[in-house]
């Protein structure tokens, strides 16, 4: 008998129409499948494909709106789908465990993490309150937290995304539950957390042989974490059976799209230019990792979507566009200075893309920030196209704001909810004083033209519009003004993988056409292989290495950076062979084995 088993599932939402009447809208369309004892079931799919709806319906959590309307939830052998919320009490946690996608909304945030994972205990009554205090401590300390008699009494503001994840997985195996769901478990954190919580959730399951029902749209962390796929859209399952068939011959053509568009799971390709040959052609430089300098290895030439120059000559790379010299931000912190970017230098060349990688904290962004002059640094000189920022005012200033355009991580907070796509993108030409209103509604229109926006969205709200919509929008807006340099911070983190490939796809074509420069600022490495030319890593506010695409990852000299590209998620299943697969132990095995390796270091 299968843990779980879900049959022929529908699910609707009921919504408001035009004149204030209610109607239903079907969001899930007869979904079945089944989760064994101690496997991990991974539902993939993009925004809207109906898995966390499935996740919720499974646990009795639909919201307010959502109805359940048909089919079998079998826990054991029992069918819970029919059951009243006060019985659902008796099995979440106890038998069915939740790990939500964001930490910081799923945490009350006036109670310390302690008393949250206590009363979870205190609900299902397992033991008085010391006993529960003490198990509190073990469960924080078991999900690798350190110091846990401290954290316990530590609010969710005081700890890291991280560190907040990890308490909610404490609280989701508190109780022993023979079923966890991890709803986006780790899509907003770095790598190498993300890695490091994935590894905490297999070892959980190794140990007391629990299930996981993992809801995903990275089809690089399905990839490594799961057992079997199940592949949804629009609210059906297009695809199912084992991981490793799935991935090796995949036969719904959704299926396919998905996997070819996942950046972690393609085949190394890097772009190749005449600034990354010339690079690539000088001897590997080493300068001290402590003044935050970078190397360059040598390494041989490459080739991309661009393709190569063809020349066979050593070129000279182009002029730089932005120039960043030992770039220093200090911040007081109780009294005491904080250096968030600490020695930064790097050269973006002309027509280029240069991402700036790196974890949380990295000081990227910051960097990214002074690039822009929309923070001021402490010390050290930005020139963007030869001219020094610093000291810019009136005049001046905004001609480098027009200059230097930015696209932001968020589509959904980014655009003002109360003007319409029209003059959304209007808006830099009127505050720049560019052309007539004619003039500029013209331009607007060849603006969204030039990101495949059709004319009928100029009237819509941002509300309107898809999240891949939305972040086309945001992209036309920095093209308005007609800049030289676009700063991309995590433009496309929050998007779907083949909204992503679409994205990343236009602007390659858009720095083709235009000549634009990129400063891109991201931590997912997989987007970052594909997208840019040159990188640099950044660590504790330094750069620690520094060179082409090609070079840091596929010979990076700095022990960060190998451990940055390890935590890779899907790394290990990109095309391998003529059938696309790659060798890979099951998800079980794989958790097992790291088990025992912990067991024998002990």
């Amino acid at each position: 008998m299968s843990l779980l088993e879900v049959h022929d599932l529908t699910v609707s939402y009921t919504r408001r129409g035009r004149w204030g009447r209610p109607h239903a809208r079907p969001a899930v369309h007869g979904v079945s499948f089944a989760v064994e004892p101690g496997e991990v079931v991974a539902v993939v799919g993009e925004s809207g494909s109906g898995k966390t709806t499935t996740a919720q319906a499974v646990i009795g959590l639909l919201p307010p709106n959502g109805r359940l309307d048909g089919g079998r939830i079998l826990l054991g052998g029992t069918d819970i789908a029919g059951w009243s919320q006060r019985r659902l009490q008796a099995v979440r946690g106890a038998q069915i465990g939740l790990v939500p996608q964001d930490p910081a909304n799923s945490l009350n945030p006036v109670k310390p993490v302690g008393v949250q994972i206590g009363e979870a205990l205190r609900i299902h009554r397992r033991g008085d309150r010391r006993t529960i205090t003490r198990r509190v401590v073990e469960l924080l300390e078991r999900v690798g937290l350190p110091d846990p008699e401290v954290r316990a009494r530590q609010y969710p503001h005081e700890l890291s995304g991280g560190m907040r994840q990890r308490v909610l997985i404490a609280i989701a195996v508190a109780l022993a539950p023979r079923l966890i769901i991890a709803d986006e478990p780790t899509s907003a954190l770095d790598v190498t957390v993300q890695k490091r919580i994935l590894d905490l959730i297999d070892d959980l399951r190794a140990e007391s042989g629990t299930a996981v029902l993992l809801v995903t749209h990275d089809l690089g962390v399905a990839a490594d974490r799961s057992d079997r796929m199940v592949v949804m859209k629009d609210g059906r399952i297009e695809e199912r059976g084992a991981t490793r068939a799935v991935l090796g011959a995949p036969q719904a053509a959704y299926t396919a799209r998905l996997l070819r568009d996942a950046p972690a799971l393609r085949a190394p390709r890097f772009l190749s230019t005449e600034v990354t040959e010339a690079v690539e052609a000088v001897e590997a430089v080493e300068v001290p990792e402590a003044a935050g300098a970078a190397r360059a290895a040598a390494a041989t030439g490459a080739t991309g979507p661009t393709g190569p120059t063809g020349t066979g000559a050593v070129c000279e790379p182009p002029e730089p566009a932005v120039v960043v010299h030992d770039l220093v931000k200090e911040y007081r912190a109780g009294g005491r200075p904080f250096r968030a970017v600490d020695g930064v230098s790097f050269e973006v060349p002309r027509g280029t893309t240069h991402a700036l990688v790196g974890e949380s904290g990295s000081g990227k962004t910051t960097t990214a920030r002074m690039v822009m002059r929309l923070a001021e640094p402490t010390s050290g000189s930005v020139a963007i196209g030869g001219a020094e920022t610093a000291g810019l005012r009136g005049a001046r200033l905004r001609a480098l704001r027009r200059d230097v355009q930015l696209v932001y991580q968020n589509p959904y907070g980014s655009l003002d909810p109360r003007q319409s796509i029209a003059d959304i993108v209007e808006e830099p030409l009127r505050n720049f004083g560019l052309g007539d209103r004619p003039a500029r509604r013209e331009r607007v229109r060849e603006l969204l033209d030039r990101v495949a926006l059709p004319a009928a969205v100029l009237g819509r709200r941002a509300r309107e519009l898809s999240g891949g919509q939305r972040q086309r929008v945001a992209i036309a807006r920095a093209l308005a003004p007609g800049p030289r340099v676009v700063v991309l911070d995590e433009a496309v983190s929050a998007l779907d993988v083949s909204v992503q490939a679409q994205i990343l796809d236009l602007l390659g074509e858009l720095q083709r056409d235009l000549g634009l420069t990129y400063l891109f600022i991201s931590h997912d490495l997989a987007v970052v292989r594909q997208i840019s030319h040159t990188v640099s890593v950044m660590s504790k506010g330094r750069i620690v290495e520094t060179g082409t695409t090609r070079q840091l990852f596929e010979n990076p000299g700095h022990a960060y950076t190998r451990a940055l590209l390890a935590a890779v998620p899907g790394t290990a299943h990109r095309p391998a062979g003529q059938d696309g697969t790659a060798h890979r132990l099951p998800a079980r095995e794989g958790a097992a084995r790291r088990l025992a390796g912990q067991e024998a270091g002990r």
